[in-house]
């Protein structure tokens, strides 16, 4: 008799140490068990730590209540100024209700990504390129608004969503990055022109002080041959003052006029002609016609080698009268 009430008490606690292993449960710090007996939801969320249920009557779900990051595959779209685009994403999320995270979905985490996916391709489809480029934080602000409506319902609360990379095609890059540098260049080009426009304005205010004083322009080309020689180059740069070639120029303009060219040297004048011997003499004329051709009065004929009696001398030609002495 003994021996049996020492096995029924052993199959006993053998019972019910099998019973307690199949009730136990044990629920981690960052879960929540959701209880459902026979199918019915039991409002009692267990908390964390060691909790018991019905075996074979109750069915014990743990929700993870940390924060899931979930990236979202690339979503390739159009944008609204008709580029074609393909981004992708992250979502941060948590469960809130864990009740309505088992109830009122099947698979919430299935269904945050599906509903991601498709809010992407929406932001994409209302967004321009320079939107999704350079004004990212108000595209996730918008996908978090879009993903938190629905998941409240689900127990679900979307923590942040981030847009991590936006491919573009190698045509628009190359397009785009031909802009930046023409836009770099015009900014630089800005610059340039504003520095001369100011270094110009400076330069008239020192050239004002430097004509009130002449000297400071001998002072400053001192300073300019100081600081080139500093450099201890073997050639040296000295500055010529344009003002001292104007005022040589000016100088040359006013000086006096260079002397008259020497006039051009006259040819010489010709030989003379060789003249004749004493010894010979010319007759004028000894033809009668040429006697009476003359006027009366006038000698008949003269000869050039006759000579004035007592004289010596040759008579004279073209008086019309006989020299003294006989004829």
């Amino acid at each position: 008799m003994l021996e049996e009430l020492v096995v029924a008490a052993v199959a006993a606690g053998s019972a019910g140490a099998l019973y307690v292993a199949s009730a136990a449960r044990v629920v981690k710090q960052y879960e929540r068990g959701v209880v459902l007996r026979l199918g019915r939801l039991r409002d009692e969320i267990r908390p964390p730590g060691f909790t018991m249920i019905v075996p074979g009557i109750d069915r014990l779900r743990k929700v993870n209540m940390q924060i899931v990051t979930m990236p979202v595959p690339a979503q390739e779209g159009i944008t609204r100024d008709n580029v074609t685009v393909r981004v992708d994403a992250v979502v941060y999320f948590k469960v809130v209700d864990p009740a309505e995270a088992v109830i009122q979905v099947e698979d919430y985490r299935f269904a945050v990504s599906q509903m991601a996916q498709t809010s992407l391709r929406s932001i994409i489809g209302k967004s321009d390129l320079d939107d999704l480029l350079s004004n990212r934080e108000k595209l996730n602000q918008g996908l978090e608004l879009m993903l938190d409506s629905p998941a409240i319902g689900w127990g679900v609360h979307i923590d942040r969503v981030e847009i991590k990379d936006v491919s573009l095609p190698e045509t628009m890059k190359r397009s785009m990055s031909r802009q930046a540098e023409a836009e770099r260049e015009r900014r630089a080009r800005v610059i340039n022109a504003d520095a001369e426009l100011l270094a110009s304005k400076k330069l008239a205010e020192a050239a004002a002080t430097m004509s009130e004083q002449p000297s400071a322009l001998q002072l400053r080309l001192l300073q300019t041959i100081v600081a080139v020689a500093a450099e201890k180059n073997s050639t040296l740069v000295l500055p010529f003052p344009v003002e001292l070639l104007r005022f040589l120029e000016r100088s040359a303009q006013q000086g006096p006029p260079a002397a008259a060219a020497p006039p051009d040297p006259q040819p010489a004048p010709p030989p003379p002609d060789p003249v004749a011997p004493a010894s010979e003499s010319v007759p004028l004329d000894p033809s009668p016609a040429s006697d009476a051709a003359l006027p009366p009065g006038f000698p008949q004929s003269v000869r050039a080698d006759d000579e004035v009696p007592g004289t010596g001398e040759p008579p004279e030609y073209g008086t019309g009268r006989t020299p003294p002495g006989p004829v």
